[in-house]
């Protein structure tokens, strides 16, 4: 039997939002319509998949089995649409991507050679930005694809994917600095000097002084003058820190951020970005294989 695609959307949707109408608020649809489609879905499954006897609609053992089924069949017909539209659509004429500077998805340069030679007419722009400033310009249409540090909450409207992507944060000073003096130590002696970080941080940990600017880099530039220590990529230290910076071994560090991919829910991905989200997907592969 073939299920209507819409049906297993508006089931997954509720499954995971915890009711009809915060589906329906996702999906963009009526909270009748998805009412309807979970309905003709349990007819042709012949069994309920949700208790509505409560305030909220749960699972019933049918449903916390089936929805395993149906994200993968949902999931496999993204990927269908994406490589039909990767094969078979013209390539768009421009594409902004927006990326954290946790992130250096291309530290040589080779995969922008790479799409130059794949999208030669293309005209391309690289936004950075960091946490929330990623999602502000995704929902506003200033950039069709982001990538930034994972988060455990993102807005109904932004569609996101878990991607393999990774970076590094480990802690540094100057050679100049006190703390370099002894590069082992804990956060008690960290708190006794300015730390130094992005704006968009939490700041709940910190007990000393505390500068920050509006991205990594300024970050770094402050740190190589000896104003302070701060949680930086090991990657943008290795390409811009001119060996001016020593790492700190402090307890609980480096630090592992994983990624996500984001983009405007019921956009899709032209040529140009898909490739950038293969890339984003799959580091590990060499840029001639995503010809």
């Amino acid at each position: 039997m073939i299920y209507s695609p819409d049906s297993l959307e508006a089931f997954v949707a509720a499954a995971q939002q915890g009711s009809f109408s915060a589906a329906a608020r996702q999906l963009r649809k009526t909270q009748s319509t998805i009412s309807t489609a979970i309905a003709n879905l349990e007819i042709d499954l012949g069994n309920t998949l949700f208790d509505r006897s409560g305030r909220y609609p749960s699972l019933t053992p049918f449903g916390k089995e089936i929805l395993g089924y149906a994200q993968e069949i949902l999931d496999a017909q993204e990927r269908l649409a994406r490589a039909s539209t990767r094969l078979s659509s013209p390539a768009e004429t421009c594409l902004t991507l927006v990326s954290s500077d946790v992130f250096q998805p291309d530290p040589k340069r080779r995969l922008l050679h790479n799409f130059a030679a794949r999208f030669p007419d293309i005209s391309l722009e690289w936004l950075d930005a960091e946490g929330q400033a990623v999602i502000d310009y995704i929902k506003e249409g200033r950039a069709q694809l982001g990538l930034l540090s994972r988060s455990d909450y993102y807005p109904d409207n932004i569609q996101v994917e878990s991607l393999g992507h990774y970076s590094e944060l480990s802690i540094y000073v100057a050679k100049e600095h006190p703390l370099a003096q002894k590069s082992q130590g804990g956060h008690a002696r960290l708190a006794r000097y300015r730390k130094l970080q992005v704006s968009t941080q939490l700041n709940d940990d910190v007990r000393g002084p505390l500068w920050s600017a509006s991205d990594y880099l300024m970050v770094l530039e402050m740190v190589e003058d000896g104003l302070g220590w701060a949680e930086l990529p090991k990657v943008l230290v290795e390409r811009y820190g001119r060996r001016r910076l020593v790492e700190l071994q402090v307890p609980g560090w480096p630090r592992r951020v994983n990624s996500d991919a984001v983009w405007l829910r019921g956009n899709r991905l032209g040529p140009a970005a898909l490739w950038w989200l293969k890339v984003f997907q799959y580091p590990q592969l060499k840029a001639p294989e995503w010809h």
